[in-house]
């Protein structure tokens, strides 16, 4: 039986929020991936990839796995009616609601994860309370039907996860080997906890436009 999964794609989307989990989800057996937005026209990412859309919000069928990635193009989606009733509309027929990084946020803002364990990125951890969530530091984690992981690459662990859950650990081992997926970085800086503080430093002084936005509008939240 096919497998439908539906990502969000928007304008300064994190690419690799959606491509890591993309990869994975379109690698697994019986699976249908979509990349879904308003309208069909070119999206450029965070970083300057373009992606296309393949559904709009009213093309787009009952999913089996609503996935929504993160980045700085998350914030003027925490206001975007269009795109939380959209949300809302597929989160309420789907088996599995789903998020990567600041996606995590959007979720929040459609009241999906009011009383739910959720994680996101480490920058953004505070919001989720602000939204009702429990936050959880976790790479990634699972409450009932709801899956979100932590930042950017936690996507791929995440896709695994979702894939095991659905289809079974063997199908996602068989996808991680696929994909030779077996990483071993060079540098203990992937964290805040083993990042140094001039590192740290740097990071958050890189993202504090994308920051800034976000305390502005959760400052007059609800």
């Amino acid at each position: 039986m096919t497998v439908r999964f539906g990502i969000l794609v928007f304008p300064n989307v994190q690419q690799l929020d959606l491509t890591g989990p993309y990869e994975v989800f379109a690698t697994a057996k019986d699976a249908e991936v979509h990349l879904i937005w308003k309208d069909r026209e070119p999206i450029v990412s965070s970083t300057g990839l373009t992606m296309m859309p393949t559904m709009t919000f009213d093309e787009c069928p009952t999913l089996d796995v609503l996935c929504i990635p993160g980045g700085g193009g998350v914030n003027p989606l925490l206001k975007d009616e269009v795109v939380l009733d959209f949300v809302r509309k597929q989160a309420a027929e789907a088996r599995y609601i789903t998020s990567v990084c600041t996606g995590s946020l959007v979720l929040g803002a459609a009241g999906l994860i009011k009383g739910k364990r959720a994680t996101t990125h480490w920058y953004a951890h505070d919001f989720l309370s602000t939204l009702g969530a429990e936050p959880v530091d976790e790479r990634i984690v699972q409450d009932g039907n709801l899956f979100t992981a932590g930042g950017v690459t936690s996507g791929i662990d995440f896709g695994l996860a979702v894939v095991s859950e659905i289809m079974g650990q063997a199908e996602a081992e068989t996808v991680q080997l696929a994909l030779e997926y077996a990483p071993a970085p060079p540098f203990d800086a992937g964290t805040p906890k083993g990042a140094s503080q001039a590192v740290l430093a740097a990071t958050q002084e890189r993202l504090a436009g994308s920051r800034s936005q976000r305390e502005e509008i959760f400052s007059n939240w609800g």
